[in-house]
């Protein structure tokens, strides 16, 4: 399911890129900042299951974050710390664009839906459901990022509009009972070249 123009999804993950190249981590460059492959892959893959006005306005938000001299990935990185690290999170909120109540309400509403739906799909798929990150963000710890916890920071750095059209589009999905977390799995065992989700799982399960 491809809704989205390519020259939209190709920016996109062109300025997520750069921005993610420049992120400071306190540990020193991780390596998957030299892996465009794998982030290309990821990224695709998710975008790919977006409808194209989520796509448009979350572009926009790029780039006028870019315009602004933001870093939106590195802002990912910081609220995510609200939760996985408390601590160093006290040392950085200041920099920090501030929390909109009316937001995080939103996204509360879409971590709910992802973490259903991923826990749907870890019920079918647990070897490809396994191989991220814990789902809920009780799983969180210092080193450890649950999924809930990841978009959660993510969906924080969207903007309100880019939020509400993706609150309508889960709506939507679960309307017509489909799985957005399915979509983007099977978007991505695609790249990696398997026919299937369930051949992955079996490769992966070692059948």
């Amino acid at each position: 399911m491809i809704n989205m123009s390519t020259n939209v999804a190709d920016e996109i993950i062109a300025i997520e890129w750069r921005m993610f190249d420049a992120t400071q981590n306190r540990g020193g460059r991780a390596a998957c900042q030299d892996d465009m492959n794998t982030f290309y892959i990821m990224r695709s893959s998710q975008l790919e299951a977006w409808n194209e006005f989520m796509c448009e306005s979350y572009c926009d938000d790029l780039l006028a974050a870019q315009s602004a001299g933001r870093n939106l990935v590195s802002e990912k990185y910081g609220y995510m710390m609200e939760r996985t690290n408390p601590v160093e999170f006290e040392e950085i909120k200041g920099q920090l664009p501030p929390r909109d109540p009316e937001k995080d309400a939103i996204i509360d509403e879409i971590c709910l839906a992802h973490t259903e739906w991923l826990d749907k799909l870890a019920k079918w798929y647990p070897h490809l459901a396994g191989q991220g990150r814990p789902i809920h963000r009780t799983g969180d710890a210092v080193d450890v990022t649950s999924f809930e916890t990841y978009l959660w920071g993510e969906l924080a750095t969207y903007s309100l509009k880019t939020v509400k059209l993706y609150a309508e589009y889960v709506r939507k999905l679960q309307d017509d009972g489909l799985n957005m977390n399915t979509m983007i799995m099977n978007n991505m065992v695609t790249k990696y070249g398997y026919n299937s989700m369930q051949a992955a799982e079996e490769k992966l399960a070692g059948k």
